[in-house]
């Protein structure tokens, strides 16, 4: 692979205008699809085999049209102190809303509080209107969500406070100031790693063209495949930090060469060889760990790995063709890593030597090889400390209690809450097949009782019959918050009874509604989440003993990973599940650890650590099998690539950072588990426990069964196979040459 992509690299160096011009118009091409494919609409949300999901099927098969995964408003109405809902002039200006709102676009209908049960508080302060929508909420037109803005601005004159709950008011989040601050402080970072501006500007330039490609792509399919606005905010996220860590790696690589004394294209060919190859490596271990979200069965986080690993294989694409060319176009103004003396051998052969001086890396490695135990039980027991709060870790999905408290949904949510009860903000839906039943009517009577009887129940509305008379759907408010642990003890309780029913009464009983499809989406992902990881680290395992030929140090690898991941997860509880130091990053109200988060990161952080693992330990593992002592090899490899290292870490960490700021709580998480992944992985795992570990192990680290070292394939990542490229002679022109710090 070595020799293939050293080839590369020097075509992509004196081809460099093709190189240049077929991106530029694969990127100019696929923004002018992007800018004419038509608007994507809302990304279904369903969950095959879950018994929410089939009761929205049941529903939609009985009685279609009805508009069941429709979007709807909660338009909530409150008196001024002293006055209640019911006088005269203040039910005249909700009247006039309903009425108002009814001749609206896309609704199916509005609920009149004055007619409907239970839509006034018991001290009249507070009413609410329900307005249903013929589409769901993100497929609304925005003439629809502007009329509903405008009608309730225009109920506000009237002194009443009105604000607006439901979800036909939720946006797509967008791109904030913290993501363009991340990224500034990912260009600081590149300048004091690669010395220049013109240096640094080459990983930012080629990250952004492919995370331009892959969000473009993603907005042209985004119509054809129902992809979210969700999907396209984390394929940026991601492609941006491994687009510009890829670039990173190699262009640091190809400095080092620089400063051995090669030639530009040679060195262009060196760098692509050895870096490439290890850039490859991580890239496939991220896109097969997120291509392998799909073994979950969820098809919305199916597409959001599929679409996330095609934007990173672009990223690895880029980083092995479009950086060599921009390389030939930089010319000198891209320096050698440090400085380097010349001096002649004994045959008169020039030989280069890097500086006698230890650099912080070689200092930090001396440091943990003199007392690896020492740093090995602090490593494992501060990652340990950190991980805790990951066993008290409760998945969820969001609402509305957990938007800004300046938003109109939040204020909506908070006065229903008031007026009816925490629980009338996630009502649930119990749908009543009664096709086999010889008396529906009392099927369904005999479900309402029982559900009454329920603890936890505060309201059972009576049973509602389509027009064939076969199912009926009654609504019951629980008498706790849609997150609350209470409330899913409640939907199991319902889901207990249905045996029972079915016996007597040969009805199906069924339990749905959002709050209902949030418990089961995130019992699905909390079921997936031990065999993923458990798949993620077996192959981390085995990708790791191919590239390395040892077997203790992808074992070493694989447990790391997992030590990094239970400790984002616990920081990720302690933050917005406990709210621990949540006003540092704008948690305004804890809510349990969304579904998709853990999982999501888990997929991520599997290929970013695998990243650092390879960058480091392949030094190492050069350096000793051209005969240096175990820890010495340890100290070489921290030598050479801990600065890189940690210029990719500090980069991901800032990206990710970015993207907190985000009013989004899913991007929000996201942003923060990675980053905090991205810190526990590079800086004490990669860079204690690792060296620690290799340390005690001594040669047995790199021990392979000889049947087995017969078995793997040599993937050459190190770049043993370029030894004699470019050198006619045949002899290794390594020999001559000390390894350059980068």
């Amino acid at each position: 692979m070595a020799t293939f992509l050293y080839k590369l690299g020097r075509f992509a160096f004196r081809r460099r205008h093709f190189i240049a011009l077929f991106w530029a118009a694969l990127l100019a091409a696929i923004c002018v699809a992007a800018v004419n494919a038509p608007s994507a609409g809302s990304s279904s949300f369903s969950i095959p085999g879950t018994e929410a999901q089939k009761a929205y099927d049941l529903l939609e098969q009985r009685s279609p049209g009805s508009s069941a995964d429709g979007g709807s408003a909660n338009v909530v109405f409150e008196a001024p102190s002293g006055e209640k809902m019911t006088d005269s002039d203040n039910k005249a200006v909700v009247e006039k809303t309903v009425k108002e709102l009814g001749g609206g676009a896309e609704v199916s209908s509005v609920a009149d509080p004055f007619t409907q049960h239970n839509a006034v508080s018991r001290d009249g302060r507070i009413a609410y209107v329900q307005v249903k929508y013929t589409a769901p909420a993100k497929e609304l037109k925005d003439s629809t969500k502007d009329f509903i803005k405008k009608t309730v601005e225009e109920a506000r004159r009237s002194g009443l406070t009105v604000e607006i709950g439901g979800d036909v008011l939720d946006e797509s989040p967008g791109m904030g100031a913290g993501e363009v601050i991340g990224v500034a402080v990912a260009a600081v970072v590149l300048v004091v790693t690669l010395g220049s501006l013109v240096a640094a500007g080459l990983p930012l330039l080629t990250a952004l063209i492919g995370v331009g490609i892959g969000v473009a792509g993603i907005t042209t399919v985004a119509k054809a495949l129902d992809l979210g606005s969700t999907t396209s905010i984390l394929a940026m996220m991601i492609g941006l930090a491994v687009g510009i860590d890829y670039a990173l790696f190699i262009l640091s690589r190809y400095r080092a060469e620089l400063a051995e004394g090669r030639e530009r294209e040679e060195a262009v060919g060196r760098s692509t060889g050895t870096a490439g190859s290890a850039v490859i490596f991580a890239g496939l271990t991220v896109v097969i760990a997120l291509v392998g979200l799909s073994v979950v069965g969820v098809p919305v986080l199916t597409k959001m790995g599929l679409a996330a690993a095609c934007t990173v294989a672009i990223a690895v694409l880029i980083a092995l063709t479009m950086i060599p060319a921009l390389i030939g176009y930089a010319g000198g103004k891209i320096r050698p890593a440090g400085k380097k003396s010349k001096k002649r051998s004994g045959d008169g052969k020039a030989a280069v030597h890097a500086e006698d001086k230890p650099n912080t890396g070689a200092r930090w490695a001396s440091f943990v090889v003199r007392r690896p135990a020492g740093v090995l039980a602090l490593g494992v027991a501060a990652l340990a400390v950190v991980a805790l709060p990951a066993t008290q870790l409760q998945l969820g999905l969001g609402d509305d209690s957990t938007k800004p408290k300046s938003t109109t949904q939040r204020q909506a949510y908070d006065m229903l809450s008031e007026g009816f009860g925490a629980g009338f903000n996630g009502p649930l839906m119990v749908v009543v097949d009664t096709k086999h039943s010889g008396d529906p009517q009392a099927a369904a009577t005999t479900v309402t009782g029982e559900v009454k009887g329920l603890k936890d129940v505060a309201m059972v509305t009576p049973a509602s019959f389509n027009k064939a008379g076969d199912t009926a759907t009654i609504t019951v408010i629980p008498d706790s918050k849609p997150g609350s642990t209470r409330t899913e003890d409640l939907v199991h309780s319902i889901r207990g009874k249905a045996d029972g029913i079915k016996a007597d009464t040969d009805a199906r009983v069924l339990v749905t509604g959002t709050t209902a499809m949030n418990i089961d989406f995130s019992q699905k992902l909390s079921d997936a989440l031990v065999p993923y990881l458990a798949l993620v680290i077996g192959l981390a395992f085995l990708l790791l003993m191919v590239v390395f030929r040892s077997v203790l140090v992808p074992l070493k690898a694989a447990l790391g990973f997992l030590l990094s991941v239970l400790a984002a997860l616990g920081a990720l509880v302690a933050v917005f599940q406990w709210g621990w130091l949540g006003g540092l990053v704008g948690v305004e109200e804890t809510s349990p650890i969304m579904s998709l988060v853990p999982i999501f990161t888990i997929g991520v952080v599997f290929g970013l650590a695998m990243d650092y693992e390879v960058f480091l330990v392949t030094r190492m593992r050069e350096a000793f099998v051209h005969g240096e002592r175990p820890k010495q090899a340890v100290v070489t490899g921290f030598t050479h690539n801990a600065r890189v290292v940690t210029a990719a870490a500090i980069i991901m960490m800032s990206v990710f950072a970015g993207f907190i700021a985000s009013s989004e709580s899913m991007i929000k998480m996201m942003g923060f588990g990675l980053a905090a992944a991205v810190f526990f992985d590079a800086f004490i795992v990669r860079m204690a426990i690792v060296p620690a570990v290799l340390a005690l192990l001594g040669k047995k680290a790199w021990w392979l069964p000889k049947w087995l070292d017969r078995v793997l394939p040599n993937l050459d990542v190190e770049g043993a196979g370029l030894h004699t490229q470019g050198n006619d002679s045949g002899t290794d022109p390594d020999e001559e040459r000390a390894l350059a710090r980068v």
